[in-house]
């Protein structure tokens, strides 16, 4: 009943087929065993359901095992993707940003996460986090300027 919901969640956080079907697994795993947890009066099951599918992914995001994963693909397995030497600058760009990522405090990285490298909006990633749409804002902002002070890029262009 809900499995295809949550599912389509975690598959917009973690991309992966196989990482998103052990992260649903998890997911039911930690609502069967903490439904004690759950009141009726705070909200809907359902959005207590995401609440943890939606956390659960993050956490896995971070995590340095799937990190770790992420970094030994075989090339080849991206190969197919880059089909000109335009691609590949901007893969390169895209890697030196990802390094940097890892200066910025976390929840201001996985608001970069989302936004930049999933291609979310702000609205999306409000709605996500369940977080206020300033708060997604500010914490754009402020990883942006942290990261044009690391380049050294003036904070108003």
């Amino acid at each position: 009943m809900y499995s295809k919901s949550l599912y389509g969640i975690i598959i917009k956080i973690v991309i992966k087929q196989e990482l998103a079907e052990d992260v649903l697994q998890d997911a039911f795993l930690r609502i069967w065993n903490e439904i004690e947890k759950y009141d009726a009066n705070k909200g809907r099951l359902f959005t207590w359901m995401v609440t943890i599918a939606r956390n659960l992914s993050i956490v896995v995001l971070r995590s340095s095992k799937h990190r770790h994963y992420a970094a030994t693909l075989p090339i080849d397995l991206h190969l197919d993707s880059i089909d000109s030497g335009r691609f590949t600058v901007l893969n390169r760009d895209a890697i030196g940003v990802r390094l940097l990522l890892d200066l910025l405090k976390d929840d201001h990285k996985v608001i970069f996460e989302l936004i930049y490298y999933k291609g979310y909006k702000h609205v999306e990633v409000s709605e996500l986090l369940d977080v206020p749409l300033g708060t997604v804002k500010s914490r754009w902002r402020s990883g942006l300027l942290t990261l044009r002070s690391i380049y050294g890029v003036p904070h108003n262009l």
